[in-house]
């Protein structure tokens, strides 16, 4: 279902189905969405923020003259800032809009992964990272205010980042009115389900072995850069996704065990108490999370008046391509529906 003020969304017919939608933006948009967009490329500045505990994040950031505000974004469980294609939609649409972005490799991906051995905790030290984006990037002239963004794990992270705005302290360089909100899309939200959902299905074997093996390139990136801070034969057994949070993740952060983990660093439980703006949109046929997970975020979002969801029964995993009778119907530019929705909402809304 979409809010009153929310256009439908309407996919092409061929993409009405959740695994189809995601493969088909995974291989087959990802080569031709530059020339689904008329917005040129953000011309972007280079820089080294300084995350919680002094983690040192590659990020890259730009600002319009007066600039409307900031998005604050990253990407999901693999990849880097170069090759992550639906990032950048949102940053070019984001700065012809009129809004600062910056853009960053979180813990252990990219450039960030050059600079340092920390290794990921899927949202408990990120969130605190954009805020310390956001810091960094008032001081570097990208005015309030700030939204938090992200999509697939990285829309967990960015969650944890509005948890972690509703505990500014008086000594931060922030105020609570410098936080515009949280957006995401697709959003992990229960880690230990979603997996399990996952290893059920044996198409979802096929796509938690393609994210494993993306996990053990990062892995062993990691170890390349920092040979000293790994054990190359726990990298070597990081043969899938629990694998690797078991043999490389845990230990650091101190948990008796992955489960412990996953419960503590899940959004869901928290999500009913988020008081920062926050807007999730969710599709139902998301192939990559369980499906029972659907009924307990509707119920969140209805008891929680600063949660507004954005639930759709087509959109599979960050896909949300939208048909050339949804672009008319939303009177959108492209067919980018789910980015344009969280940017007029950022702009205030559009009546549909």
């Amino acid at each position: 279902m979409a809010t009153a003020d929310f256009p439908e969304f309407r996919p092409p017919w061929y993409l009405k189905h959740g695994l189809v939608m995601t493969l088909y933006v995974d291989q087959v948009a990802r080569r031709t969405w530059s020339n689904s967009l008329d917005v040129p490329p953000v011309p972007y500045q280079d820089h080294i923020f300084t995350g919680q505990a002094g983690v040192p994040l590659f990020g890259r950031w730009a600002a319009p003259t007066q600039a409307k505000g900031t998005i604050i974004a990253t990407y999901g469980i693999t990849g880097n800032i170069d090759n992550q294609w639906f990032l950048h939609i949102l940053g070019r649409k984001a700065y012809q809009r009129g809004y600062g972005v910056v853009l960053f490799d979180w813990r252990a991906h990219g450039k960030t992964a050059d600079l340092s051995p920390t290794l990921t905790s899927d949202g408990i030290y990120e969130g605190e990272d954009y805020l310390a984006l956001a810091a960094a990037a008032k001081a570097l002239g990208c005015p309030p205010p700030y939204w938090f963004m992200g999509y697939s794990l990285s829309g967990q992270l960015a969650l944890w980042a509005g948890k972690a705005a509703m505990a500014l302290t008086a000594e931060s360089p922030l105020s609570p009115a410098d936080i515009g909100g949280v957006a995401v899309l697709c959003p992990s939200l229960d880690s230990i389900r979603s997996l399990q959902y996952l290893m059920a299905h044996p198409t979802g074997r096929y796509l938690e072995r393609a994210i494993a093996k993306a996990l053990n390139r990062l892995a062993q990136r990691l170890y390349r850069a920092h040979p000293d801070h790994f054990d190359l034969a726990a990298i070597q057994r990081a043969n899938s996704i629990w694998a690797f949070d078991h043999e490389l993740v845990i230990p650091r952060l101190g948990f008796a065990s992955v489960e412990d983990y996953y419960a503590a660093s899940s959004p869901l439980p928290f999500m009913a108490d988020l008081t920062v703006p926050t807007l999730v949109l969710y599709a139902a046929d998301d192939p990559l999370f369980a499906p029972d997970i659907v009924p307990d975020l509707a119920a969140i979002a209805q008891a929680n008046p600063n949660l507004e969801l954005i639930l759709t029964p087509y959109g599979g995993h960050v896909g949300y391509y939208s048909s050339v009778a949804g672009r008319a119907l939303a009177q959108d530019p492209d067919p980018w529906w789910a980015w344009n929705r969280v940017l007029d909402r950022v702009e205030g809304g559009r009546e549909a």
